[in-house]
């Protein structure tokens, strides 16, 4: 089955935000095995959602559309599929109800524009929002389905899997083979050593499909097959997924929805394991990402972002004179990060940061984006020195996803070198 992908809203073609609706659909459809042929965003003009339409559908079995569905003058979603199709509009009571009974629950002020969010055209099929207070719908015409949801994220997140696509799998049964994708998650790679790991693997011969996506800091290989007997399609995935993750060992650290800060926590969590964190130029990502995962108070104890010298000296016990010597950014300095704040928190572990995240403050010795990151465990303390080369936002993330890598391999007792 083809799906096409229509986003509406000026403040997508006014790159005041990103689109993130489309990203999310695309993914989900070749998931399925569904295949998209076009993507299209157009501003709240009818004619242009109009035109839109009409082209899009001439290329695909059905199109999923996002955005202009709420109570404003600009969201006029609503009405130009109506005129698109020739059908009038009608007001669902029962939509409208729904609507006026989430505004009394949570004694919000009812304005007559609301009413617009239960306005539908003729014919259409409600789809519900069970975040939201806009319900998306879905029109047929000519053997093909139109699809239409808010455009909040959050409400795309929910409405897509619950609402569309069992209405469009409704629509076209037995369509498609069956499915069964991966992805992959590497770090320490480019995606051009990655592409070079794998380029003498013919996976498009064993019917798998491969693509590399690049996620800073992290590159991402999805693996995808289809066929008409799910067993075979398990054990091609399966056959693949050991393939890549053979060539690219320890580089891989989690699959599909794992992330890294998820396994080092469920990790810590299955050796008992206790963590406290020291953080100068990370400025608390380190922390931010660890206590992300829920559950994560079985095992994080404290974060202290130590970002002044004095606040090395006063809250991590760093002597003045390591300070004066040896400088902030040092391994001596980091050590001493790593080993006070595990001491003060009384875990098992003791994870720090320090580093020159930019654009100015680099010298000869110590330029730009040079960090060091230790581990200290009460035996021994790891120290490693990295040099980055990005602008200040991503030096930070760097060193936070370089960070976790140390204590992931340190929890799975794999070499710490880069």
């Amino acid at each position: 089955m083809k799906i096409a992908i229509l986003t509406i809203g000026n403040e997508l073609t006014g790159g005041r935000i990103q689109d993130a609706n489309a990203a999310l659909i695309a993914r989900t459809a070749k998931a399925r095995g569904w295949q998209v042929p076009v993507m299209m965003s157009v501003g709240d003009r009818a004619e242009a959602i109009g035109g839109a339409l009409k082209h899009v559908l001439s290329l695909a079995d059905a199109v999923i559309v996002t955005g202009g569905l709420g109570p404003t003058a600009d969201d006029i979603t609503t009405a130009a599929v109506a005129q698109a199709f020739g059908l009038d509009l009608f007001t669902d009571e029962a939509v409208l109800a729904h609507v006026r009974g989430i505004f009394e629950k949570y004694r919000l002020k009812w304005t007559e524009n609301n009413a617009k969010q239960a306005v539908f055209p003729a014919g259409a099929e409600v789809i519900p929002n069970p975040t939201g207070t806009a319900a998306g719908f879905a029109v047929r015409t000519d053997g093909k389905i139109v699809a239409v949801i808010p455009g909040v994220p959050a409400e795309v997140q929910r409405m897509l899997p619950e609402g569309v696509l069992p209405l469009l799998a409704k629509a076209f049964p037995g369509s498609d083979p069956f499915v069964r994708s991966r992805t992959l998650k590497a770090f320490g790679l480019s995606e051009a050593a990655v592409d070079q790991a794998l380029a003498d693997l013919d996976f498009a011969a064993r019917g798998v499909d491969v693509g590399f996506y690049p996620n800073f800091p992290e590159n991402h290989i999805a693996l995808t097959v289809r066929h008409e007997r799910k067993e075979e399609a398990d054990n091609l995935l399966e056959a693949a997924t050991r393939d890549v993750e053979s060539r690219l060992a320890r580089h891989i650290f989690a699959r599909d929805d794992e992330t890294l800060e998820g396994v080092a926590g469920a990790l810590l969590a299955e050796q008992n394991k206790t963590i406290a964190v020291a953080e100068s130029c990370t400025g608390g990502l380190i922390a931010d990402r660890l206590t992300d995962v829920p559950g994560s108070s079985v095992y994080f104890e404290r974060g202290l972002v130590t970002y002044s010298n004095v606040a090395k000296r006063d809250l991590l016990d760093v002597p003045d004179d390591i300070l004066l010597r040896h400088g902030a950014v040092s391994e001596e300095t980091a050590r001493l990060m790593a080993e006070g704040v595990r001491r003060i928190s009384g875990t098992d572990l003791g994870l720090a940061s320090t580093g020159i995240a930019g654009p100015t403050g680099g010298t000869e010795d110590k330029p730009v984006g040079t960090v060091f990151i230790a581990l200290a465990d009460g035996r021994e303390t790891l120290c490693r020195r990295y040099g980055f080369r990005w602008t200040r936002r991503r030096n930070k993330v760097m060193t936070a996803q370089t960070a976790l890598i140390l204590l992931l391999r340190y929890l799975k007792g794999e070499p710490d070198d880069a």
